[in-house]
């Protein structure tokens, strides 16, 4: 959630003449994140998070906001869109299509517990389960081994010789070897610990949807496991990656398939992350609020997956509970 637009109390102020949520008392922009422009919003009526699309066409911004709007009355605590007086979600502000949704209760957790890690797991199945229902249309998820691809083509020129070639190796690796019939559905994908709000070890909030589309249940699984149970050096943790997966694997259980698949999501995870940091480091858009993240963090990620010792190689069960064998 970087800031690209920035935003005068005036703009801000006039354009809120068109929804019902009273009158401007705060405008404050939002460091964190990297795709869009965000702010938290402050009225007489309450608090509120506005965003200023960047990159997403116009054409995708209904399915996010029917999506959110799916969850939360499935009692997934996800953001509620606001409606301005015309009854539409998605207006325009600054020249951007610009979405208000509620603020919700709670803090992200930099360094989460296994009991937070199990609550997360838990939520995101039930997540998975909840959208099934989401009427369509449903778009595909973006970020897929093609973007991979085509991010990788770009960077080669940018890259030192052994980077661009682990990474056109890795992309060649998914291209060949991710299976190409898994469980599908909605998925978040990108639901790190900064999109993810905690009262105590219960999850208050879910955020940050403008990611999600049609892909592999599994890869939204390792997306989170990726950032949320890995140590500082890239490796698994495996006290909070089977919290994790045992409390995923009791609401939505995992299929024999989706076992044997999991070394090769969870690189596949890596790689879209590494790809898209390696993006914004080399080839950046600009804008005044905005967080870069390291590359390299996903780089180590990326090499532990791709180890054959790394535990992530063996998913099996315990007890009914999926396991990694670290």
């Amino acid at each position: 959630m970087s800031v690209f637009t920035q935003l005068t109390t005036g703009q801000a102020a006039a354009w809120l003449d068109g929804y019902a949520v009273g009158h401007l008392q705060g405008l404050e922009g939002i460091a964190e994140g990297v795709q869009n422009s965000n702010f938290f919003l402050g009225t007489t009526h309450g608090q509120y998070v506005l965003t200023l699309f960047e990159q997403v066409p116009r054409a995708q911004l209904p399915f996010f906001t029917r999506l959110m709007a799916h969850l939360a009355a499935r009692g997934i605590p996800c953001p509620q869109p606001v409606a301005n007086r015309r009854g539409a979600y998605v207006g325009r502000l600054a020249g951007k299509p610009a979405v208000i949704v509620s603020r919700l209760a709670g803090a992200s957790e930099p360094r989460p517990t296994p009991a937070q890690c199990a609550a997360l797991g838990d939520m995101l199945a039930r997540l998975h389960l909840a959208a099934q229902s989401c009427p369509p249309p449903l778009p595909a998820h973006v970020r897929d081994t093609a973007w991979c691809a085509g991010g990788a083509a770009r960077l080669a020129p940018c890259l030192a010789a052994d980077d661009a070639a682990l990474l056109d190796d890795e992309v060649r690796h998914q291209q060949t070897g991710r299976p190409s019939v898994l469980p599908r559905g909605v998925i978040h994908a990108d639901l790190f610990r900064d999109n993810v709000l905690f009262l105590g070890d219960r999850v208050s909030g879910l955020l940050d949807f403008y990611f999600a589309g049609i892909d592999d249940l599994l890869f939204d699984l390792a997306v989170t496991v990726n950032d949320w149970c890995s140590t500082a050096s890239g490796e698994l943790d495996a006290e909070r990656g089977n919290a994790l997966l045992a409390a995923y694997h009791r609401r939505r259980p995992l299929v024999t398939a989706e076992q044997a698949a999991w070394p090769t999501l969870l690189r596949a995870a890596a790689l879209r992350f590494w790809v898209s940091r390696l993006l914004d480091r080399h080839l950046p858009r600009p804008g005044d609020l905005v967080t870069q993240r390291d590359p390299d963090v996903y780089r180590n990620i990326l090499l532990a997956r791709r180890a054959p010792a790394d535990g992530a190689s063996c998913l099996t069960s315990v007890e009914g509970n999926p396991h990694v064998e670290w």
